[in-house]
């Protein structure tokens, strides 16, 4: 049995899954004319309170879009240091927009309205112009961290009362929900923009969707199409995606219950210095030596599994669609046994 924890993108589709996407209506994206593209859209817009959407490849290039779409050059993006658009986005915000980053040491990827006020710039020739938050929900190399409305709400308000765009990177947001229980039309109330990955635990192949105003998404489909994200017959990807927002959204709970429980064992283990708290479905911990992160994955791949390195000794788990109760129970049986 190969167990993959390398990340929730290794996912395949289900069968049903799949025959959505086979049956799927289809036009051309680009005029406006695929309807399933056009329904999905609909649906996450609906979803989150907003007025519209754009189905976009990744959600690499729906955080880029909405820099893009909120800045001009020689403004900033004020993140925590851990933010996915200034570790993992190849600095795409310096090539694609030409701003800078402001960047707060934050708790597990989090940051607070304090922090974000202090972060502000004063308005000098001199400087740049603070001109968007964004925050991650979950943070990826936070251990899948995550905000709540209440820890949000007084960083939107910041925003609105300093003229701040507030733009939510919610790749794994519904990982989130299912454990606050809170809905997304209230997330939706709190953002100028939101960016939710389909890819990822909701198990779709391909695709992100941007969400924003009526402006926002105009503006942010000639962005799409600049960078060369304008899709043809995209609704058989979008068809995936309207499957696993209504069959695939509330068993996310299964991945984040296993990912605690892998973390439970970690922590009682000689060979692991420490486990970052486990809120979602990433866990993150470090290895003592004499291993490495490296040494320990190979380790764990003479047992059929696979996992990414995170630092030399940090070592990251996703769980996942296709990680089962039994795979959960095999990974734990080795890791007691190291």
């Amino acid at each position: 049995m190969e167990i993959n924890l390398i990340s929730d993108t290794v996912t395949r589709p289900t069968p049903g899954m799949m025959q959505a996407m086979l049956q799927a209506e289809v036009g051309d994206d680009v005029f406006g004319e695929d309807p399933t593209v056009n329904a999905l859209e609909a649906k996450v817009a609906s979803m989150f309170g907003k007025a519209a959407a754009l189905f976009c490849p990744s959600g690499t290039m729906t955080n880029q879009i909405a820099v893009k779409v909120h800045t001009q050059p020689l403004d900033e993006v004020i993140c925590d240091e851990y933010s996915h658009v200034y570790q993992y986005e190849v600095g795409g915000y310096a090539y694609n927009s030409g701003v800078g980053v402001n960047l707060i040491r934050g708790t597990h990827g989090k940051v607070t309205a304090a922090q974000v006020a202090a972060a502000i710039k004063p308005v000098h020739d001199w400087l740049p112009i603070s001109r968007l938050v964004v925050l991650e929900n979950t943070c990826n190399k936070g251990g899948g961290s995550y905000y709540t409305l209440e820890e949000i709400r007084p960083i939107s308000r910041l925003c609105r009362e300093r003229g701040l765009y507030l733009h939510l990177d919610g790749a794994r947001l519904f990982n989130a929900l299912v454990e606050t229980g809170e809905a997304p039309q209230a997330v939706g109330e709190l953002f100028d923009s939101i960016s939710i990955c389909l890819s990822k635990g909701l198990g779709a192949p391909v695709g992100s969707v941007l969400i924003g105003s009526a402006d926002f998404i105009r503006q942010a489909r000639r962005v799409r199409k600049a960078m060369g994200g304008g899709m043809r017959q995209a609704g058989f990807l979008a068809a995936a995606g309207i499957y696993a927002l209504d069959h695939q959204l509330e068993r996310l709970k299964e991945d984040n219950e296993r990912a605690k429980k892998i973390g439970a064992v970690l922590q009682e283990r000689p060979y692991v210095s420490d486990v970052r708290p486990v809120q979602t479905n990433i866990l993150i911990f470090d290895v003592k030596p004499p291993y490495t992160a490296e040494s320990f994955l190979q380790k764990l791949s003479t047992y059929g599994i696979k996992a990414s390195p995170f630092g030399p000794q940090t070592v990251r788990f996703v769980t996942h669609l296709d990680f089962t109760e039994e795979m959960m129970e095999r990974v734990i049986e080795v890791l007691r046994k190291l």
